[in-house]
């Protein structure tokens, strides 16, 4: 029982804190420049680098649509003239945020399947006897399956595929040059959830006819997001004619930083383009390709197909930002190393009165500001 009764009676206790007054001006100097140090990370670091009293939002919600527009008209040897739209040279067509746009192409029309040479340019298809041409094994990085047979006639195996194989080399110019002149339009909806701000990248007006007749300019139409494809290359520092030759990748990036502290007008979307894919000189690491087919039925119900090896500039459009709101009250925490012990520095700050205080090991010293916020 006198155990219980001394608890409580020590909880009718008063404590309170002693100071010791060193007069030592070595250690008045250097305890004031501790002070002014904390002072100017707050002002310097917290307020004026950090806006430490902004709340801020990294997580944003996007959209983006493309649409592209232009016609340009080729002619080649195997099929002639052909009028290609943007429903040719889009893959995929439907607007995504990254997309493809052929500027160069091999063509190998009225492929059937049967039997064929490989290609002398696979050289697991070359061959001197049948023996280097096993039945039924596949042509590694090849066309098709091996029959069995060495053409002496080709110096290659003979498989079963689609014939004749592709064997035409890639144009030096595009054939597609004037996709230069291509336009695409680039719609794009952001939005914070935290702040519930949402903006676009269009400029808002009821005037129909703005985006038929405006082009993306900085200075003067910022809310156009019409841009020249000839433009996005050469804004990344590349040709377009040299880039459409054998393909390439380019970044398009649309940057969102607001402080929703002003207004809502000086939100607006900064672009930035790069060249993604490594350019040097005779490199295979550089340019852009794929192949597809286009299939037919001729009067017999016979299947052929119409071989394309595409060669075009890749855009990759990402999205990034945030937004920055002032907040009543916030609390900024850093840590100091000193001698290799950790001192807990909390900074707390109130903006109603512009108070401030710190606290060093257990010992809080402040300035007008509420001492329950010390943290001992």
């Amino acid at each position: 029982m006198a155990g219980w009764g001394g608890f409580f009676v020590s909880l009718l206790n008063y404590k309170t804190e002693k100071y010791v007054i060193a007069e030592n001006k070595k250690i008045g100097i250097l305890f004031r420049l501790y002070q002014l140090a904390v002072l100017g990370y707050i002002i310097g670091w917290v307020f004026v680098v950090r806006k430490g009293y902004q709340e801020r939002e990294e997580a944003i919600q996007t959209s983006v649509i493309t649409k592209l527009k232009g016609v340009t008209l080729t002619n080649s040897s195997e099929t002639g003239l052909h009028l290609w739209s943007a429903e040719d040279y889009v893959i995929p067509p439907n607007g995504e945020q990254v997309f493809f746009v052929v500027t160069n192409y091999i063509e190998t029309p009225n492929q059937r399947l049967g039997f064929c040479a490989e290609s002398f340019k696979v050289p697991n298809g070359r061959c001197q006897s049948d023996d280097d041409c096993v039945v039924g094994e596949t042509v590694i990085a090849g066309h098709g399956i091996k029959t069995g047979l060495c053409l002496n006639s080709t110096g290659t195996c003979q498989i079963r595929a689609w014939c004749p194989v592709e064997h035409s080399q890639r144009p030096t110019e595009p054939l597609l040059s004037a996709a230069e002149n291509f336009t695409i339009y680039i719609k794009n909806f952001i939005r914070f959830p935290k702040f519930e701000f949402s903006k676009s990248n269009v400029l808002e007006t009821s005037d129909d006819s703005y985006l038929k007749r405006c082009s993306y300019d900085r200075e003067n139409h910022l809310y156009c997001p019409i841009f020249r494809l000839g433009d996005l290359v050469s804004w990344t520092g590349y040709d377009f004619q040299g880039m459409a030759a054998k393909g390439g990748s380019v970044g398009i990036v649309i940057e969102w930083n607001c402080d929703l502290d002003k207004d809502s007008t000086q939100c607006n979307p900064q672009y930035s383009f790069t060249r993604l894919d490594l350019k040097l000189n005779k490199s295979v690491t550089s340019g852009y390709n794929f192949r597809y087919a286009r299939y037919y039925k001729d009067q017999n119900d016979v299947t052929f197909r119409t071989l394309y090896k595409v060669y075009g500039i890749r855009f990759d459009i990402m999205v990034n930002g945030q937004v920055q709101q002032f907040k009543i009250f916030l609390r900024e925490v850093a840590y100091v190393h000193d001698s290799g012990n950790r001192l807990a520095v909390n900074a707390c700050y109130c903006f109603a009165g512009w108070e401030i205080q710190y606290c060093t090991h257990n010992n809080c010293h402040w300035f007008g500001c509420c001492p329950a916020w010390c943290s001992k």
